[in-house]
């Protein structure tokens, strides 16, 4: 692999120049904190540079033992082990000098909707989104429910949900696109198996100073509930929803009996999908890199079968098939998945170094 040294050098200087910068006792508080958010996204790079720079020296010194010394043997043994470890200490800087998604840190929403299908396309969301939070749970996320719908056999229309945590957006993003399913439905009398289908869409979570929203810009509307949820939804005007007038994003909550509650979870949703939309738009000139991206987020992608007679789950993307669809479906199994697609997607850019 070859390093892009012109490219580490002027990180590991730039670097050197903050630290000297916030060595200043009059610098004021505020460029300090700037100063420290960019030496700390550097640290990672230089702290890699270093460990490759000094298995270099090190293999260096023990090559420039010659023959006849008592040494030689010895050296001869420590350099094998240090050639055996500077490929991975390459990939370990390349990677590190990938430009990052400022967005992977964040919580995230995942939108997911029935797509073809009818009632099995609803069951078959659901069935995603038990997955998705039993997965949530397996690392320590926080799932919650913004909105949803569900269907007459118990199914889901729509689940939007807000994942929270640290880096769930790295690991969700893979996700966007519609995911299809190959079973005999409960309704299905003769036993033959049905294709549907489900979207699903990952979204950064925007936090409040990201998008700046005029109250003057809402209309907002409160109705009775409607749907499951027992008695009361059905006696209160506690349904919200909120249309953002500049763009015509219209966000509607109701699992909440508060309509307080309900409104802020309708502004939460709105607040992300605006977030979106701008990234989006700023994504547009980098197109060409983002369709080289595994995770591009093409949400009318298909991206992956789960097939229940076969007993496997099959990313199109990657080529990746897994004879192990339940463990997959229960959470914590979706992890191989998402592994892998990260793991493929960082090889692509890789080689996009070179």
């Amino acid at each position: 692999m070859k390093l892009p040294t012109d490219l580490i050098a002027q990180i590991e200087r730039r670097h050197a120049a903050l630290a000297h910068d916030m060595g200043n006792p009059a610098l004021p508080p505020e460029q300090f904190v700037a100063l420290s958010k960019d030496y700390a996204e550097l640290t990672p790079v230089v702290e890699a540079a270093q460990a490759w720079r000094a298995l270099l020296a090190e293999r260096d010194e023990l090559a420039a033992i010659p023959p006849g010394d008592e040494m030689h043997a010895l050296a001869q043994e420590e350099l094998a082990s240090i050639n055996a470890r500077l490929p991975e200490a390459e990939r370990a800087l390349a990677l590190k000098l990938l430009p990052r998604d400022a967005a992977d840190e964040r919580s995230a929403v995942l939108e997911i909707r029935a797509g073809t299908g009818g009632d099995e396309a609803a069951l078959f969301a659901a069935d995603l989104a038990r997955m998705y939070e039993r997965y949530a749970a397996s690392h320590g996320w926080k799932w919650e429910i913004l909105s949803s719908s569900e269907s007459d056999l118990g199914g889901a229309k729509e689940i939007i949900a807000s994942v929270s945590g640290a880096g769930v957006f790295a690991r969700l993003k893979y996700e966007s696109g519609v995911h299809r399913v190959q079973r005999v439905p409960v309704t299905e009398a003769g036993g033959r198996i049905h294709t549907s289908a489900a979207t699903v869409a990952v979204l950064p979570e925007a936090e409040d100073v990201d998008i700046a929203i005029d109250e003057k810009d809402l209309r907002i509307d409160v109705y009775r509930s409607s749907g499951a949820g027992g008695q009361h939804v059905n006696t209160t005007d506690s349904a919200v929803r909120i249309t953002h007038i500049p763009t015509g994003v219209v966000v509607a909550v109701q699992d909440e009996r508060s309509q307080h509650k309900n409104k802020a979870k309708a502004m939460k949703l709105l607040r992300t999908r605006l977030f979106d939309a701008e990234r989006e738009r700023l994504s547009a000139t980098r197109s060409a890199d983002r369709k080289a991206m595994v995770g591009s987020g093409d949400r009318s992608e298909r991206i992956r079968t789960y097939n229940f007679p076969q007993g496997r789950v099959t990313d199109h993307r990657i080529n990746l098939t897994l004879h192990r669809l339940p463990e997959i479906l229960a959470g914590p199994g979706l992890d191989d998945v998402v592994s892998a697609l990260i793991a493929e997607d960082e090889a692509a850019r890789l080689a996009s170094l070179n």
